[in-house]
């Protein structure tokens, strides 16, 4: 008897929430909690409050602008540390809690709002919720665990070409709520999405997304700090499949993927559509003879293909490792999937520059090559990093966020040589280097200060470097430990190796012009 009364209890809320699938709803007056206030969050808390709900932000920490913009938008702000539930959340009793991305799936208030049957969302549902303000676009999905900034960006710069107006949204930088309270509106809005985001994001129900187009990109050991294991960090990346209406797109390369469009439930008529640098089947993208091709949208695919550009004109804008050829592939079919003609790829690759730190020459002097892949965060990214290059001088080190890089030592020792290992995690790494390469040069920046670790390290790489080397700082962890982000430790790299070899670069290898960070 005692659970059929609060069933009944919550049926109201529930009933209420499943009416909200729209900007022009009735959100007057819903409670809702929000937890965290950076980007996300604020998007989140401005949002509800333009919305009529009632806003409590929970938040360890607030700058005091932030803080005074909150109660200008009419938002009440607790400042506590979120070590426990407060007291003053628990008298608020939200309808809702909206999550920021980084809170772990068992944080205390989370749990408690799980006990309390309250309604957890992330900030992709609620902007799904209410896509319609301006006008309701199609949703592309992007995540794996590499490649995701690349490939969302490709993919809007394709479907701008194409005259759409495309945003690249989510988690390369501009939270999806301000793209869909845009006033110009959009026709597509291309959105990167992390595992944290996919964790929260329903696959039923009112807050289910229902987008056009869907790809994961590849899928490795990443944040398993977070999510706990494999498995759970797995589901959360294959959710971006459930109900495409167009084309799930795989990388043929990566069975899982291959596995997770196979076990979701898509809507009628929706392609698998796969990607690779091998010989493309039909309904396919891949490499003939150098030729980047589409097998997939043209009539005459079991006997013919699609010219998209060739790997001869994509190197002189390096584009053409390994791994951005496969991004190129994945965008080419997402942006494909919503009509764009190949020829509009081909010339918008043309003026295509990859991201800042995102396998970026710094100079070359001296017929060694300095490299910025300060993005490779992660094992994963910087295996495909270090198979672009030949003989390597590799930086490598600092957070390693519960990934053991055993296996990446052991697979790329033959074609170091010598490693430069930073960061607050040496000691695995080292033991790794020991264990698969003994006689290699080791060599271990010690420096706890922010300030000489750049300068120590391209010092210790210039001393063993030779002609036709790569020094590639492609750290397979991430930065935090040491640096503010993976583009302050890129740009303290830009800046000891500049300083180091003053007037000497070679004046013909200028670095490619970085894209802004996303």
């Amino acid at each position: 008897m005692a659970a059929e009364l609060m069933a009944d209890a919550s049926a109201p809320t529930s009933n209420r929430l499943d009416t909200l699938t729209s900007w022009n709803a009735d959100w007057r007056g819903l409670k809702v909690a929000v937890l965290g206030v950076g980007v996300t969050g604020f998007a989140v808390a401005d949002t509800l409050t333009e919305l009529g709900a009632e806003v409590l932000v929970v938040a360890p920490e607030v700058d005091d602008d932030r803080a005074r913009i909150l109660e200008v938008i009419g938002a009440s702000l607790l400042r506590h540390p979120l070590d426990a539930v407060p007291a003053e959340l628990e008298g608020f009793a939200p309808e809702v809690v909206v999550v920021s991305p980084g809170f772990h799936p068992d944080h205390p208030v989370l749990e408690w709002a799980g006990r309390e049957g309250i309604a957890v969302w992330g900030d992709i549902e609620l902007a799904w919720r209410v896509r319609d303000k301006v006008n309701a676009a199609e949703w592309i999905l992007v995540t794996g665990t590499n490649g995701k900034t690349t490939t969302v960006q490709m993919t809007a710069t394709f479907l701008a070409a194409n005259g759409l107006r495309a945003a690249p949204c989510g988690n390369i930088g501009v939270p999806v709520l301000d793209a869909v309270r845009d006033p110009g509106g959009f026709d597509v809005l291309v959105v990167e999405l992390s595992s944290y985001q996919l964790h929260h994001l329903p696959t039923l129900g009112a807050g289910a997304v229902h987008p056009w187009a869907s790809v994961v990109l590849n899928i490795a050991d990443d944040h398993l700090d977070w999510h706990g294991s494999f498995e759970a960090y797995r589901a959360a990346k294959a959710k971006v499949y459930e109900n495409t209406k167009h084309a799930c797109i795989y990388n043929r390369a990566d069975e899982a993927t291959r596995r997770m469009v196979e076990d979701a439930e898509v809507e009628e008529g929706a392609r698998a559509i796969g990607f690779g640098l091998e010989v493309p089947g039909p309904s396919d993208f891949g490499v003939v003879e150098g030729i980047l091709v589409d097998r997939a949208y043209l009539d005459d695919r079991r006997n013919s293909a699609l010219e998209i550009t060739t790997r001869v004109e994509l190197e002189p804008r390096g584009l053409d490792a390994p791994h951005v050829v496969a991004n190129i592939l994945a965008a080419s079919a997402l942006a494909r999937s919503f009509g764009v003609p190949v020829g509009v790829i081909h010339d918008a690759l043309n003026d295509f520059r990859l991201d800042a730190h995102r396998i970026e020459t710094v100079a070359v002097a001296g017929g060694v090559r300095w490299i910025d892949d300060s993005k490779a965060t992660n094992p994963h990214a910087a295996e495909a990093s270090l198979r672009a290059f030949g003989r390597v001088v590799w930086i490598v080190g600092g957070l390693l966020k519960g990934v053991d890089a055993d296996a990446l030592v052991a697979a790329h020792v033959g074609r170091l040589r010598a490693a430069i290992v930073i960061g607050v995690d040496r000691e695995l790494l080292v033991a790794a280097f020991r264990r698969h390469a003994p006689e290699l040069p080791l060599f271990e920046v010690m420096a706890d200060d922010t300030e000489q670790v750049m300068p120590e390290a391209v010092a210790l790489a210039a001393s063993v470097a030779a002609e036709g080397d790569t020094v590639l700082l492609a750290p397979a962890a991430a930065s935090m430990d040491q640096f503010a982000d993976y583009g302050d430790r890129g740009r303290r790299f830009h800046e000891a190796v500049r300083t180091m070899l003053g007037g000497e670069a070679d004046g013909d290898s200028a670095p490619l012009d970085p894209s802004p960070e996303g």
